[in-house]
């Protein structure tokens, strides 16, 4: 049996504006890649950009402002595993003007390892999302000091 996972949310901004804070390196830096020095370059077919410093990401297919199909290491804390996962993204305009987002991410293996990877970038896929709400919709990096890697030098906030 085959395992993927499918993670979605509407976003309150119009197809080609949420597509582009996707494609765009400097955004998607913003709010989702933001450690490790971001994206190294836009999302275009064919090419292969970095994320976090370190993880490659083969760009397969870009459909502007309708879809993106992404292939990388089922475990992208070793960029050299035995096999890829695809990770496709849906850009769906809603009646509102606003965009519904769905991230698919498959096939995993049904090992352990597949397994408990899968559940990492579920998690991760269904964080990125939030972030591209708050990101399009407010201006809000939420991953800003999310990551105590990033809090060095930053006192602790005071409880009340």
């Amino acid at each position: 049996m085959a395992y993927e996972f499918s993670v979605n949310a509407r976003i309150g901004r119009p197809v080609p504006e949420v597509f582009d804070a996707v494609v765009n390196p400097t955004k998607l830096s913003g709010y989702f890649v933001t450690t490790g020095g971001g994206s190294s370059a836009p999302l275009i077919e064919g090419t292969t950009v970095i994320w976090w410093g370190n993880v490659p990401v083969e760009v397969e297919t870009i459909e502007k402002d309708r879809r993106i199909l992404l292939r990388w290491s089922a475990n992208s804390a070793r960029a050299e595993a035995d096999y890829q996962t695809k990770i496709e993204m849906r850009f769906e305009p809603l009646d509102d003007c606003a965009t519904m987002v769905t991230i698919r991410e498959g096939i995993w293996r049904t090992e352990d390892a597949g397994l408990k990877q899968s559940y990492i970038n579920c998690e991760g896929w269904t964080q990125m999302l939030c972030c591209l709400k708050a990101f399009a919709e407010y201006g809000i990096n939420l991953r800003e000091g999310y990551y105590t890697s990033e809090m060095k030098g930053v006192p602790a906030r005071p409880r009340d």
